[in-house]
């Protein structure tokens, strides 16, 4: 298991398009991946916990991976949010 703390670097916040984003990215690791955001745990391959989460700019938001790939996934879903959600 790993996890590591970023600040969303989104100006709106995960909405629709940014979750949709980030559950799609998810769904390529075999590792369970979750956040943890203001006390509120949700598993991120789920695009509505993810939404339900509510998470706004600046927000610290802990991901936790864990599996055979935790590594990557984990370093794909830090990036992705400490960026805007930027696929590059």
């Amino acid at each position: 298991m790993v996890q590591q703390t970023v600040k969303l670097n989104s100006a709106m916040g995960i909405i629709v398009d940014s979750a949709g984003i980030l559950c799609k990215e998810a769904m390529n690791y075999r590792s369970s991946i979750s956040f943890t955001c203001r006390n509120t745990t949700v598993n991120v391959k789920s695009i509505l916990s993810v939404l339900a989460a509510g998470v706004r700019n600046g927000d610290e938001m802990t991901f936790v991976c864990s599996g055979p790939d935790e590594e990557e996934a984990l370093a794909r879903m830090v990036y992705l949010a400490g960026n805007g959600f930027d696929t590059v």
